[in-house]
């Protein structure tokens, strides 16, 4: 999985002003729910290639952004689309709800 790597400082660049629909994962080390998201991540990147990005923020490196999206749980995972985020699902989350979120935005 090539994913992107975000920082407070690259977000706009790598999220807000892309082209293609991004879905952030707002992660941390010590989170154990979000190693058990890595493996479906890296399933839905392959299958969306091209379609949607995926990339990473780890909240510890990174509060800025963590804040000022109003992360307080996570993983959280932020669907954006031309620069807005249009869904947000807090937890786990398998990749069937990922393939159903990917395909709204897709539309």
């Amino acid at each position: 999985m090539s994913d992107i790597t975000l920082t407070d400082v690259n977000f706009e660049a790598e999220v807000m002003k892309s082209m293609t629909p991004v879905l952030v994962d707002f992660w941390a080390v010590w989170c154990g729910p979000c190693r058990f998201q890595d493996p479906i991540l890296e399933e839905v990147a392959n299958e969306y290639e091209g379609k949607v990005k995926i990339a990473k923020l780890n909240v510890d490196d990174n509060p800025q952004t963590a804040g000022k999206y109003g992360v307080m749980s996570i993983p959280t995972l932020m669907l954006f689309k031309n620069g807005e985020a249009v869904k947000t699902m807090i937890g786990v989350q398998p990749k069937e709800v990922l393939a159903s979120e990917f395909h709204k935005v897709l539309q």
